[in-house]
C-alpha cells in the first residue's frame, strides 16, 4: 500500500444544521487530508466538530459546502445507494457501545457484513473465524456477547469491522466503555492492525492516553482544525 496516496480529502468543507436563528455551523471551511496507512486521532471538546467530521468521513453525512473526496471521488455527487456501497466495500466501523447482537454468537456477529455482500455461508464463516483469530478470540467463536467481557466484546466488534478487509477503520471512542487495562489492550490491537496490515485508522477520542497511540493528532475547536501535528506513537 502506498502510504503517500490520499485516501480522504476535505476541501473547504462546511456543515450547517438548522436554519435562520437556529443555524449551527458544525464545520467551518475545513481542509484536511488523510493518507493511506495513517493512524490519526481526532480530539476536541464537545461541539467542536470532531464527530461531524467523522460522520462525513464515514459517508454517514454530507457537507453543506465544499467537497469531501474518498479515493479522489467526490462523495457529495453520489446518491444514497452509492454511498452505502462505498461504506460497505471500503470502511469498517467500531463504536463505543460495541453494537453486537446479544443473542447471536461472536462468529455470527462478525459474519454480518459478509451477509450483506451476499457471500456464501461457508466462505463467510471461514473469513469470520480468521478475523476473530486476528483479534485474539480463537476458541471464542460460539460465545454470545453475554458470555464475553467488555474487552472481548470490543474485540468481536473490531473483527466485524475488519472482516471485509477495509481500507479505512473508523473508531468512535472505542475504549469509552472499558477499564484502563482493557483500553490499552484494545489500542494496542488497533495500532497493530494499522502497523501490520496497513489499515488506515481514524479515531475520535477524548482520552489523551488513547490518542497517544496515533501517529498524528488533529484537534478541533469551534468547527475548525486548531492543530494538526505528527507525534511519536505510544
Amino acid at each position: 500500500m502506498n502510504a503517500s496516496a490520499s485516501l480522504i480529502s476535505f476541501l473547504n468543507v462546511g456543515r450547517n444544521y438548522g436554519t435562520g436563528g437556529g443555524l449551527v455551523q458544525a464545520l467551518a471551511g475545513v481542509d484536511l487530508e488523510i493518507r493511506q496507512g495513517e493512524f490519526i486521532a481526532i480530539t476536541g471538546p464537545s461541539g467542536s466538530g470532531k464527530s461531524t467530521a467523522m460522520n462525513i468521513i464515514g459517508c454517514l453525512d454530507r457537507p453543506s459546502s465544499g467537497q469531501f473526496r474518498f479515493l479522489g471521488i467526490n462523495v457529495g455527487s453520489l446518491n444514497r445507494d452509492q454511498r452505502a456501497l462505498l461504506r460497505r466495500n471500503y470502511i469498517g466501523f467500531v463504536f463505543q457501545g460495541f453494537n453486537l447482537l446479544n443473542r447471536t454468537t461472536a462468529i455470527e456477529n462478525v459474519e454480518l457484513p459478509l451477509i450483506y455482500r451476499g457471500m456464501a455461508r461457508s466462505e463467510r464463516r471461514d473469513r469470520a473465524a480468521v478475523a476473530l483469530g486476528r483479534v485474539g478470540l480463537a476458541g471464542r467463536e460460539h460465545h454470545t456477547p453475554g458470555e464475553l467481557s467488555g474487552g472481548q466484546q470490543q474485540r468481536v466488534a473490531i473483527a466485524r469491522a475488519i472482516v471485509t478487509d477495509p481500507l479505512l477503520l473508523l473508531a468512535d471512542e472505542p475504549t469509552g466503555n472499558l477499564d484502563t487495562q482493557r483500553s490499552h489492550e484494545i489500542m494496542e490491537l488497533i495500532a497493530g492492525l494499522n502497523a501490520d496490515r496497513g489499515i488506515t485508522v481514524a479515531m475520535v477520542t477524548h482520552e489523551p492516553d488513547m490518542a497517544a497511540y496515533a501517529r498524528r493528532l488533529i484537534h478541533f475547536v469551534d468547527g475548525h482544525i486548531s492543530s494538526d501535528s505528527e507525534q511519536k506513537a505510544a
